[in-house]
């Protein structure tokens, strides 16, 4: 058994996306992580087609946008949604709380692969792992590589290794639930010129007659399908009962979801050129802890939700919460509970989503007189805006509120920070340009010389910063590494109160300050003006 040259700080086991951003927000928090990869090559068939939600907004901070935008088509505000086999539409809102963007996932791999390895991440690919051990002072992990097997060690192991995880397996950490009893088979692909849209925007095939777009629903399973784009290509997808487990990783063909789609509404649909083709089962799961020891899971590995444009997105941030809490550990700042607020909080927000994602189920998997009247119940209930609004902000993550251990009673403290625009003496920015090198922040937007002192012997580990913006929501903002708020001053709140509270809030998250006589100088502070 041959040992590595040099060992990392995290093995990360799979370069997913979950994979991969950890890889690179580690670098970003200085610390060393190896990535270990079964595939011997980046994937080139799509699993998932998009990103939406918050985590659009995270990337966006970590200074993403450009290359994203470069990529990827319909970076905007969702107008609609699929919902539990129902059209959800944010027409009747001032604007739509959910930013989506298509991206099929191999050209999201190999942009997150291209940042972590800039960043120096060592990725590894064509490497199974098949055994971890862990001790108190730190994890072994057997791999079979192209040059046979080798043993790496680390402080930490993250499991990023999908729902049949072995890493998670081998660690005893359980991932009740079930699997739903049907199928699920979806194509992206062209059809011919026969195959038109009318007016009415349902799809006529020549010869045989039309279908509507949508979902259409019979004795035999659900038909869904957008309408034509430009260039005469469609978005399907069939769902049928299964009477035994499916093999997602066996290739779909065309011919399969032809003879599905042929069952369900009785149509033969003259389809070519498949971008994608793929094949699943529906699982509603989640780990019993995202911790045991010195081993962790994210991303698929840590749940799977019964709902589709979910759980890619729900894994990455899973890496943004996890990443500055093990560089924290690592570099002996982290107060005694940090790493466990990382199973706290993510498994908090998995039993949010999952919740949103059975509600889809229970929308969509039967079609008796109850079923059909929970939809029409549950489409009269979208008709109030109010919410319309609860369920956008509930898909799109926007009203996770993280249940923090030091609540203040301010309204943003546990909520991520919006991009508010800046002004500073150096110019116009905004908070998102200030967390591009995943490090804390403390925002000052008001004249507070007193906040300025607290924080001074936390100057190595967060950064200060003042700035004013127009109606500002709080004297000051204490910002996680993964944009969330710790801590927030309200407007005008006295030094008495605001000054012990900030205290308390970084030592809870940033660890003990620093001696007085060791705590360096004072960060440089911008003066502002006012920005529009």
């Amino acid at each position: 058994m041959r040992v590595p040259e040099s060992n990392a700080d995290v093995i990360i086991v799979g370069a997913g996306p979950t994979g991969l951003m950890l890889a690179a927000e580690l670098r970003l928090a200085g610390v060393r992580p190896l990535v270990l990869e079964r595939s011997p090559r980046l994937r080139t068939v799509p699993k998932a087609n998009g990103l939406s939600g918050q985590i659009v907004q995270l990337l966006g901070y970590r200074g993403l946008a450009g290359r994203l935008a470069a990529i990827a088509t319909d970076a905007d505000p969702a107008a609609a949604i699929p919902f539990g086999g129902m059209h959800v539409s944010f027409g009747p809102l001032a604007a739509p709380p959910l930013r989506a963007m298509h991206l099929p996932q191999p050209k999201l791999e190999q942009l997150l692969d291209d940042w972590a390895t800039e960043l120096g991440a060592e990725i590894r690919r064509g490497y199974q792992v098949t055994d971890v051990e862990q001790d108190e002072t730190g994890v072994t992990v057997l791999a079979d590589g192209p040059d046979g097997r080798q043993r790496f060690a680390a402080s930490y192991v993250v499991a990023c290794d999908g729902a049949r995880s072995r890493v998670r397996e081998l660690a005893g950490i359980d991932f009740p639930g079930l699997t739903y009893p049907e199928v699920n088979r979806l194509g992206q692909l062209s059809v011919d010129d026969t195959v038109t849209q009318l007016d009415t925007g349902e799809l006529a095939i020549a010869g045989q007659g039309t279908v509507p777009t949508g979902f259409t629903r019979t004795e035999r399973g659900v038909f869904a399908v957008g309408g034509l784009s430009p260039q005469h290509t469609l978005m399907i997808q069939t769902t049928e009962d299964a009477t035994s487990d499916i093999d997602d990783n066996e290739p779909m063909t065309l011919a399969e979801l032809g003879d599905s789609i042929r069952r369900i509404v009785g149509v033969d649909l003259p389809m070519h050129s498949p971008i994608r083709l793929s094949r699943y089962q529906f699982q509603a799961r989640q780990a019993e802890r995202y911790r045991a020891g010195r081993i962790l899971v994210a991303g698929d590995a840590a749940h799977a939700f019964p709902a589709t444009g979910v759980g890619l997105n729900a894994g990455m941030l899973d890496a943004i919460n996890l990443a500055w809490k093990l560089a924290a550990d690592l570099n002996g700042t982290a107060p005694a509970d940090l790493l466990d607020s990382y199973h706290a909080e993510r498994h908090f927000a998995g039993e949010r989503t999952m919740m949103h994602t059975q509600a889809q189920v229970a929308l969509r998997r039967s079609d008796d007189p109850a079923a059909q009247a929970l939809r029409r119940l549950f489409g009269e209930l979208l008709s109030d805006t109010p919410a319309l609004q609860r369920v956008g902000d509930l898909i799109a993550g926007t009203d996770l509120r993280y249940p923090l251990p030091n609540p203040n009673g301010h309204p943003l403290t546990g909520t991520v920070v919006a991009d508010l625009p800046l002004r500073t003496e150096t110019g116009d920015t905004t908070v998102g340009d200030l967390l591009r090198t995943a490090r804390p922040v403390l925002l000052i937007l008001a004249d507070r010389p007193d906040l300025r002192d607290v924080a001074e012997r936390w100057a190595d580990r967060v950064d200060v910063r003042t700035a004013t913006t127009a109606d500002r929501p709080a004297d000051a903002l204490l910002i996680r590494p993964d944009a969330h708020i710790a801590w927030a001053a309200t407007v005008d709140e006295t030094a008495a109160a605001a000054g012990p509270a900030l205290r308390d809030a970084l030592a809870t998250w940033f660890g003990a300050p620093a001696p007085a006589k060791a705590a360096g100088v004072r960060p440089a502070v911008a003066a502002v003006a006012v920005s529009d």
